[in-house]
């Protein structure tokens, strides 16, 4: 049995969920985990269901069959079989603990991605990605040479059928044309001290502020700079009798788990936009689960 998922945005109104249980049993499947949310505020239903087929029916017949259900209510639909690992572009500059968590990650087999790149504006973090057998690309960037800097990016990006674009710690600023290009395909991570803490040093910043909690946002890339809709937060507590560079090891571990976290929940189709926020629908049953140990 094949097992596939289905993700549904459309204007709410009476009659969706049965109209796509419905469907599914019609064209023998069996659905194995589900979740929805209907936001009063704006009209909106989203819905994300997992199930396997237990007919012959293809990934395609399924979704050239639903329009006849799609169509009367109005609906954003895509079938995934969620056997396909997404292609995913890695950026990084200097600051790896994100990148080798990741890896890791990957390596065993905790999130459902494939690295096809990892690109990076240095040269410090091409052995670690070589000897992991994924292609590295270091593309300079300047003031002056941005647009053929970006434009290499995505052709590499293209090249490469990625479907997601992961800032693990990139210190560069994309442009409003990249972003656009890529709505809701570029995941960033930062710190969680914005807007009060900005520039350089921010946990040091944090640290002569007595802040008592440190924390991390992961969120798509807009032309707004960090103030995408945001998909995972974390926190940790932190106390007078930590030093600055405490704050910043700290903060470094917090941003590995919830960049991990965002990447997980877009990999199985859990994130919905809507309007300036996200849906995030839970994991289903079994989807935390690695591939092997160690």
């Amino acid at each position: 049995m094949t097992k596939y998922c289905l993700t549904v945005t459309c204007p709410s109104t009476r009659g969706i969920v049965a109209a796509i249980a419905g469907f599914l049993a019609e064209n023998g499947c069996n659905i194995t985990d589900s979740s929805q949310y209907d936001d009063l505020g704006t009209g909106q239903f989203f819905m994300r269901i997992s199930f396997v087929s237990e007919s012959d029916r293809t990934l395609t017949d399924l979704d050239q069959s639903f329009l006849s259900i799609a169509s009367p209510h109005d609906m954003q639909f895509a079938f995934h079989d969620e056997t396909q690992k997404m292609k995913v572009v890695i950026m990084v500059s200097r600051f790896g603990h994100c990148l080798n968590d990741l890896l890791y990650r990957i390596r065993i087999g905790a999130l459902p991605v494939e690295i096809v790149a990892v690109i990076s504006n240095h040269m410090d973090y091409q052995k670690p990605v070589v000897n992991a057998d994924i292609p590295f690309h270091c593309i300079k960037v300047t003031k002056e040479n941005k647009p053929e800097a970006e434009a290499a990016i995505m052709k590499i990006v293209t090249d490469q059928q990625a479907d997601l674009i992961v800032l693990a710690r990139y210190m560069q600023i994309l442009s409003d044309e990249m972003c656009q290009k890529m709505s809701g395909k570029i995941i960033n991570i930062h710190h969680s001290f914005l807007p009060s803490f900005k520039g350089a040093n921010p946990y040091k910043q944090a640290y002569e502020r007595g802040v008592k909690l440190i924390g991390a946002t992961s969120h798509y890339v807009t032309a707004d700079l960090d103030e995408g809709p945001i998909i995972e937060q974390d926190i940790v507590r932190v106390t007078h009798a930590q030093s600055a560079s405490d704050y910043v090891s700290l903060g470094r571990d917090v941003e590995s788990q919830v960049l991990a976290r965002a990447i997980h929940a877009h990999a199985h189709h859990r994130v919905f936009l809507n309007g300036n926020k996200t849906v995030v629908f839970p994991a289903s049953p079994g989807s935390h689960s690695s591939e092997r140990l160690g």
